[in-house]
């Protein structure tokens, strides 16, 4: 499997994660995640994959994270609840999400980056 870069190209700090990429010379399928929403199952294998748990995959700060008033649902949901709710709206998703199916990070962070994309 290829590098997946999921992202939303409105959102900066998946621009700043996409420069990054493109600076290192990485090479990556790019996926717009509002458009082209992971499913469930894709979800689910992200999260194994990351070891992260579930909740790390919401965009906390996002307008509808509020609307769904996902703070309080939070500490109820198991994973695959989780993963539904995700797979429910890309909006719902933080970050970008980058994976080559062995590894995967979640937002932008150029030290994990460093450490994650270069050191392979």
């Amino acid at each position: 499997m290829g590098m997946v870069f999921y992202w939303y190209p409105n959102c900066s700090t998946c621009r700043n994660a996409k420069k990054w990429l493109d600076a290192n010379d990485l090479a990556y399928e790019s996926v717009h995640i509002v458009e082209q929403t992971p499913s469930k199952e894709e979800i689910l294998k992200l999260i194994e994959t990351s070891g992260l748990p579930g909740k790390k995959f919401f965009n906390t700060s996002g307008k509808k994270y509020r609307e769904l008033g996902m703070k309080d649902k939070m500490k109820d949901l198991s994973t695959d609840e989780m993963a539904a709710y995700l797979a429910s709206d890309g909006m719902l998703i933080k970050r970008p999400i980058v994976t080559d199916g062995t590894h995967v990070t979640v937002g932008f962070n150029e030290n994990v980056f460093k450490n994650t994309w270069l050191n392979q």
